[in-house]
Protein backbone atom coordinates (compact mmCIF):
# COMPACT_ATOMS: atom_id res chain seq x y z
CA UNK A 1 0.00 0.00 0.00
CA UNK A 2 1.14 3.33 -0.59
CA UNK A 3 2.75 5.64 2.21
CA UNK A 4 1.16 8.88 0.99
CA UNK A 5 0.19 12.01 3.53
CA UNK A 6 -3.01 13.39 1.31
CA UNK A 7 -5.88 15.21 2.59
CA UNK A 8 -9.16 13.98 0.60
CA UNK A 9 -11.08 17.50 -0.70
CA UNK A 10 -14.77 17.55 -1.48
CA UNK A 11 -16.66 14.19 -0.93
CA UNK A 12 -13.75 12.10 -0.73
CA UNK A 13 -12.81 10.56 2.05
CA UNK A 14 -10.21 7.39 4.22
CA UNK A 15 -12.29 4.36 4.73
CA UNK A 16 -11.73 2.61 7.68
CA UNK A 17 -9.24 0.47 5.22
CA UNK A 18 -6.99 3.39 5.55
CA UNK A 19 -8.00 3.69 1.69
CA UNK A 20 -9.18 7.34 -0.07
CA UNK A 21 -12.10 6.77 -1.77
CA UNK A 22 -12.75 9.29 -4.83
CA UNK A 23 -15.16 9.51 -7.44
CA UNK A 24 -13.64 9.33 -11.02
CA UNK A 25 -14.54 12.93 -12.05
CA UNK A 26 -13.09 13.96 -8.68
CA UNK A 27 -10.23 12.25 -9.24
CA UNK A 28 -9.74 13.29 -13.15
CA UNK A 29 -10.06 17.41 -11.35
CA UNK A 30 -7.00 16.76 -9.15
CA UNK A 31 -4.91 15.39 -11.24
CA UNK A 32 -5.55 17.54 -14.26
CA UNK A 33 -4.11 20.21 -11.18
CA UNK A 34 -0.95 18.73 -12.34
CA UNK A 35 -1.05 19.16 -15.80
CA UNK A 36 1.96 21.93 -15.98
CA UNK A 37 2.19 22.67 -19.37
CA UNK A 38 -1.73 23.07 -20.06
CA UNK A 39 -1.85 20.73 -22.93
CA UNK A 40 -4.80 18.52 -21.48
CA UNK A 41 -2.37 15.37 -20.84
CA UNK A 42 -0.23 13.80 -17.68
CA UNK A 43 3.11 13.24 -19.26
CA UNK A 44 5.48 11.18 -16.66
CA UNK A 45 7.19 14.18 -14.67
CA UNK A 46 3.56 15.62 -14.19
CA UNK A 47 2.14 11.93 -12.85
CA UNK A 48 5.01 11.95 -10.68
CA UNK A 49 5.11 15.87 -9.22
CA UNK A 50 0.50 14.55 -8.40
CA UNK A 51 2.55 11.61 -6.36
CA UNK A 52 4.62 13.77 -4.72
CA UNK A 53 2.20 16.54 -3.60
CA UNK A 54 0.28 13.68 -2.19
CA UNK A 55 3.78 13.12 0.12
CA UNK A 56 4.84 10.03 -1.69
CA UNK A 57 8.46 8.74 -2.54
CA UNK A 58 7.97 8.43 -6.20
CA UNK A 59 10.80 7.58 -8.50
CA UNK A 60 10.97 7.93 -11.90
CA UNK A 61 10.55 4.32 -12.51
CA UNK A 62 7.56 4.08 -11.09
CA UNK A 63 6.09 7.13 -12.95
CA UNK A 64 7.26 5.45 -16.28
CA UNK A 65 5.30 2.53 -15.17
CA UNK A 66 1.92 4.50 -14.62
CA UNK A 67 2.44 6.33 -17.57
CA UNK A 68 2.47 2.91 -19.40
CA UNK A 69 -0.50 1.24 -17.78
CA UNK A 70 -2.99 4.09 -18.65
CA UNK A 71 -1.73 5.31 -21.99
CA UNK A 72 -3.81 2.80 -23.99
CA UNK A 73 -3.05 4.96 -27.30
CA UNK A 74 1.30 4.84 -26.86
CA UNK A 75 1.77 8.47 -27.48
CA UNK A 76 3.71 9.14 -24.49
CA UNK A 77 0.82 10.72 -22.28
CA UNK A 78 -2.28 10.17 -20.62
CA UNK A 79 -5.33 11.39 -22.15
CA UNK A 80 -8.49 12.40 -20.31
CA UNK A 81 -10.21 9.39 -21.61
CA UNK A 82 -7.78 7.50 -20.40
CA UNK A 83 -7.26 8.79 -16.96
CA UNK A 84 -9.14 6.26 -15.55
CA UNK A 85 -6.89 4.00 -16.78
CA UNK A 86 -5.10 4.61 -13.71
CA UNK A 87 -7.46 2.90 -10.90
CA UNK A 88 -5.53 -0.04 -10.34
CA UNK A 89 -2.43 1.57 -10.40
CA UNK A 90 -3.06 4.45 -8.18
CA UNK A 91 -4.65 1.79 -5.53
CA UNK A 92 -1.64 0.45 -5.33
CA UNK A 93 0.58 3.32 -5.16
CA UNK A 94 -1.54 6.12 -3.84
CA UNK A 95 -3.97 4.38 -1.45
CA UNK A 96 -6.87 5.75 -3.81
CA UNK A 97 -9.52 3.83 -4.52
CA UNK A 98 -11.49 5.68 -7.51
CA UNK A 99 -14.73 5.11 -7.77
CA UNK A 100 -16.51 4.92 -11.32
CA UNK A 101 -19.54 7.84 -11.28
CA UNK A 102 -22.91 5.99 -12.68
CA UNK A 103 -24.19 8.41 -15.09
Amino acid sequence: MALCRFQPHGNSKYGSDGIIHMKAHEFKKWLKKFDADNDGMISQEELRQAARAMGCWFTKMKAKAGLKSADKNDNGHIDDDEIINLKDFVLKHFGINIIIDKN
